[in-house]
């Protein structure tokens, strides 16, 4: 099968677009804006100039994509998964959410999910088993290891806001 057709246009103070033609000759764009958001684009297929669909994506949901698209590479939130059905994942906390700037015990992460945070990652450091007195703030990312379930309700509680 030949590689599929890209073709990438700058656009001046938005960002930049690629466009690709699949092997059924349909085109699809992705357009990466400056602001570090998406659109997705997809045409019609009697009009390929013509857009059928777009969506605009956040740098996160962007992500996710990105992860269902190439499961097999090394995914930036599902760090490991095992037969024993573990799962470590990163959650990122929000400036906005209810911890910020309270203790990690408060949480109750293991008593309330089974759920473990293993590490916090804070700017360029990398703080290991943080203990119940850490203080958590906005733009932490926890390492948290758990069930699908427990690491899903995990996400839940630290987005609170």
């Amino acid at each position: 099968m030949p590689a599929p057709r890209m073709r990438t246009t700058p656009l001046p103070g938005i960002g930049v677009q690629y466009d690709l033609t699949t092997r059924e000759h349909r085109h699809l764009s992705v357009i990466a804006h400056r602001d570090g958001t998406r659109s997705v684009n997809v045409y019609r297929s009697d009009d390929p100039d013509a857009c059928a669909q777009s969506l605009h994506l956040t740098e996160p949901e962007t992500a996710s994509l990105i992860d269902a698209l190439r499961p097999t590479h090394h995914s930036p939130s599902v760090l490991h998964t095992t037969d024993l059905g573990l799962v470590a994942e990163r959650i990122e906390l929000a400036a906005q959410a209810h911890w910020n700037g309270r203790l990690l015990g408060d949480t109750r992460m293991r008593t309330e999910t089974g759920v473990s945070i293993v590490a916090v990652l804070r700017r360029a450091e990398a703080i290991p088993s943080p203990a119940p007195d850490f203080r958590l703030a906005g733009g932490d990312t926890l390492i948290v290891i758990g069930t699908r379930e427990g690491v899903d309700a995990a996400a839940t509680i630290l987005g609170r806001e």
